[in-house]
């Protein structure tokens, strides 16, 4: 059985979405400053991104900006 699962950024909160995300794998993706945050519409398209083109198979991966 294939499956990834979606870690968000430590601030995940309603906001707007942009359509752009970092990824990464078992850390948080964190900003120059160390903030790790993504709005939930971005989530959103990370989830949909993934599921119509899959990258991660049986691994875990991290979004934020």
């Amino acid at each position: 059985m294939d499956w990834a699962y979606l870690s968000p950024a430590a601030v995940l909160e309603p906001g707007e979405r942009t359509g752009s995300y970092r990824l990464g794998t078992d850390e948080l993706v964190v900003d120059a400053e160390g903030n790790s945050a993504i709005s939930m519409e971005d989530v959103a398209v990370a989830l949909l991104d993934e599921a119509e083109r899959p990258r991660h198979h049986r691994t875990r991966f991290t979004v934020g900006y």
